[in-house]
């Protein structure tokens, strides 16, 4: 039995997954959905900015003597008291082993420590040297962002606020 050429499908109607983009008539382009070029562009210049970001905050961090993603756990223990491993880890977009690593590595710094949480859990509190540091960090943090956001207006940091919250709800 032979199958058929790979850009028809059995029914007569086009395979949209192997079909080229151009019109095979006329040889124009066919539209892309959303005008794939501007999304492109717009998931570009985020990862941009984030990339930008991460850079700048951490090696700023690094004079508080940890990394931004040791910083962020600090930051989310500090805002979820009672927190389990599995939800401090989707606060601070890691996996579970990963934050499992974060947290033993903090707790041998002597910046966390382990208490007992609800049923089963096992919760973490900042120790004072893991409260020092959160707060020289925020103090670092607060220079990294002004120098990040301060080109846009107070109405434009809004703007950008409300947008990215509207695409991170629609994320979860």
């Amino acid at each position: 039995m032979s199958r058929p050429p790979t850009d028809q499908a059995t029914d007569g109607a086009t395979d949209k997954a192997t079909e080229d983009p151009a019109d095979r008539t006329t040889g124009q382009a066919r539209d892309t959905p959303a005008d794939l070029g501007e999304l492109e562009r717009l998931g570009r210049a985020i990862k941009q900015v984030q990339y930008r970001d991460h850079r700048a905050a951490d090696g700023a961090l690094q004079t508080v003597g940890v990394s931004l993603v040791q910083w962020d756990a600090l930051r989310a223990i500090d805002r979820m008291p009672g927190a389990s491993s599995h939800e401090l880890a989707a606060a601070v977009f890691q996996s579970d082993q990963a934050f499992g690593t974060l947290a033993q590595r903090l707790m041998l710094r002597g910046l966390i420590e382990r208490r007992p949480g609800r049923g089963r859990r096992v919760g973490f509190e900042l120790t004072d040297d893991g409260g020092t540091v959160l707060a020289d960090g925020r103090t670092v943090i607060a220079g990294v962002w002004e120098r990040l956001f301060g080109g846009l207006s107070s109405g434009q940091r809004e703007q950008l606020l409300e947008l990215l919250t509207v695409l991170g709800a629609d994320a979860g």
